[in-house]
C-alpha cells in the first residue's frame, strides 16, 4: 500500500505544479483562487505536522501571496516526501491522536489521514479550476489518469461554458 501512497503523492506534487502554472499564467488571478490554493497548502501542512507530532508552521487558511506559493508548496511537498520515506505498510495502520482547529480531539490511522489529505486537496484544486474558468481563464488539467498516462485528459467538445 505504501507504493500506492507514494504514487498518489507524486501526483499531488505534479497537480500542484500545474495549478501554480495556471495561476501564474493568469498574471493576476482572482484572489479567491490564491486563497483556495493557500488553504490546500495550509491544510497539508497542518496534517503533516500532526503526522510528525510537531506544531504546524502555518495556519489552515494562511494569508500568502501568489509569489509566496511556490516556495511554500515546495517545502510542504518535500516534507511529505521525507515523511513518506519513513513509512512501511504496517505504519499506515498506526493511529495518530490530534486536536482539530475547533478544539475537538480525534484519533485516526496514518493511511486514512494521508488519503484524506489527497482527497481534500483535489476537491479544492477542482474549486480553483472552476474559479479560473468562471473568470474566463484557463484551468489546469490535473486528472490523476492524465498524470499516469503522461497525456492530457480528454475534454468535452462543444460544451457550453
Amino acid at each position: 500500500m505504501t507504493g500506492e501512497i507514494h504514487k498518489l503523492y507524486s501526483h499531488i506534487a505534479w497537480a500542484d505544479a500545474r495549478l501554480l502554472d495556471a495561476l501564474r499564467a493568469a498574471l493576476t488571478p482572482p484572489s479567491e483562487t490564491v486563497r483556495e490554493y493557500a488553504h490546500v497548502l495550509g491544510a497539508d501542512e497542518t496534517w503533516l505536522a500532526r503526522l510528525q507530532g510537531r506544531p504546524q508552521r502555518i495556519t489552515v487558511w494562511p494569508s500568502v501571496t501568489l509569489t509566496e506559493l511556490p516556495d511554500l508548496a515546495a517545502a510542504i511537498h518535500q516534507g511529505y516526501r521525507d515523511y513518506l520515506r519513513t513509512l512501511d505498510d504496517q505504519a499506515l495502520g498506526r493511529r495518530i491522536a490530534y486536536t482539530n482547529s475547533a478544539g475537538s480531539s480525534f484519533e485516526n490511522a496514518v493511511g486514512d489521514i494521508l488519503l484524506h489529505v489527497a482527497l481534500h486537496a483535489q476537491y479544492h484544486r477542482g474549486k480553483i479550476n472552476l474559479l479560473l474558468r468562471q473568470a474566463g481563464l484557463e484551468p489546469a488539467p490535473i486528472d490523476f489518469i492524465a498524470w499516469v498516462r503522461g497525456a492530457p485528459a480528454a475534454t468535452t467538445l462543444g460544451m457550453p461554458e
